[in-house]
């Protein structure tokens, strides 16, 4: 026990949330997010201020307030309500983060992600609850939180399914076991990172008690049955341009699903979050959400190279993802050799830099020292900021 309080210690956080239209499970867990930042900015804040000057005039003064810290097992252990405000108080586990990469360059920039869908290993295991949507409604809820952190491109491709064979995802056999859709599917939506998961299990621990009857309703209503229910996720994260898993983590939490006959009606519907089970889910994709982020913390930002014309460099990357002129960014020749075409390609660090000087919202341009045929820089070839 000593040992683990040298790593975590227990606080407790408080967050509030106005209530609009009589929506208190939106109320709510606007509150508990705001409850667990809480938690985490007593643990470590940090304070950053950016200043923007033309001619020798302040223009712009921004102050951010931010933390690294990371928490678990977090519960919520009062909630009042005053009028119109509701006030959440959380107890949570909080530690300093895996990782963290405030020195490097690439940390003020937003890198470029794509989250595709969730799909059920089991579908017949929503029916309780009539769940089916959650392979859509989970990553959707995982985009949302990683867009409101603010320190991501995130992108949207719900729809998708990454792996036709769910029970040994990630492997997708194809050949030779290549991950060739991670990098078809970044390529098509201009992303660096692709977001993929499979929902292994949100089955309840007895289907019996579940049923109709009035003796089954009679154990559920005095505690005779088993209620809880299963929640567990396997999240992976590739990298876009050569398809190779960063992170690769499963979730998992379980919980009481206490809603009444027809409340709940989809993955994110009110019903659902009332419940004991969605409060723990949305604990779990609160994790997952964080997860993301520090794998991709420390990761370089790299950019795919669309056109060379003498000494002009033409990125896939702008001032969206954070870049500005005068950045100058790193090249690489991206080779594939014929006896594994469809491998992953090489990156050889071509001792040249390009400063930009042209940045526009999606792309930006610049020059490099020497001519792209003197180096053999090219279309598909990389600009990274470390």
């Amino acid at each position: 026990m000593l040992g683990a309080s040298a790593q975590a210690v227990v606080l407790e956080g408080v967050g509030h949330a106005s209530i609009y239209n009589e929506d208190l499970a939106s109320a709510r867990a606007e509150a508990r997010s705001a409850a667990v930042r809480d938690l985490a900015l007593q643990y470590e804040a940090r304070v950053s201020t950016r200043d923007t000057m033309e001619n020798g005039v302040l223009t712009e003064s921004r102050v951010r307030l931010a933390s690294s810290a990371r928490a678990r097992n977090v519960k919520v252990i009062d909630e009042h309500r005053s009028g119109n405000l509701l006030r959440v108080t959380v107890r949570g586990d909080i530690s300093a983060s895996r990782a963290s990469c405030d020195g490097g360059d690439a940390a003020r920039l937003k890198k470029r992600v794509a989250i595709t869908g969730f799909p059920l290993l089991y579908p017949g295991q929503a029916r309780v609850g009539r769940i089916d949507d959650a392979g859509e409604i989970l990553p959707q809820q995982l985009q949302q939180g990683l867009r409101e952190a603010g320190n991501l491109q995130v992108f949207s491709a719900t729809t998708s399914r990454l792996f036709p064979d769910l029970l040994n995802a990630p492997t997708l056999q194809q050949g030779d076991n290549r991950l060739t859709n991670v990098v078809q599917v970044a390529r098509e939506m201009g992303v660096q990172f692709v977001v993929a998961g499979v929902i292994r299990d949100i089955g309840v621990a007895d289907p019996a008690a579940w049923g109709s009857s009035v003796l089954d309703k009679m154990q559920r209503r005095f505690g005779g049955a088993d209620m809880r229910r299963r929640f567990s996720v396997d999240l992976m994260v590739f990298d876009g341009f050569s398809g190779s898993p960063v992170y690769q983590q499963r979730f998992e939490t379980a919980a009481d699903w206490n809603a009444g006959p027809g409340s709940s009606v989809g993955f994110g519907s009110e019903g659902f979050r009332k419940t004991q089970y969605g409060e723990a889910v949305a604990g779990a994709i609160g994790e997952m959400t964080q997860a993301v982020a520090e794998a991709l913390a420390c990761q370089p930002f790299m950019a795919r190279i669309t056109r060379v014309e003498g000494q002009l460099v033409t990125l896939a990357s702008g001032a969206t993802a954070g870049l500005r002129p005068g950045d100058e960014l790193h090249l690489y020749r991206s080779a594939r050799y014929f006896d594994s075409l469809g491998g992953t390609p090489e990156l050889s660090d071509s001792q040249m830099t390009v400063t930009l000087n042209n940045v526009h919202p999606d792309f930006s341009n610049g020059k490099m020292p020497v001519t792209g045929g003197q180096v053999n820089i090219q279309r598909d070839d990389i600009a990274i900021i470390w």
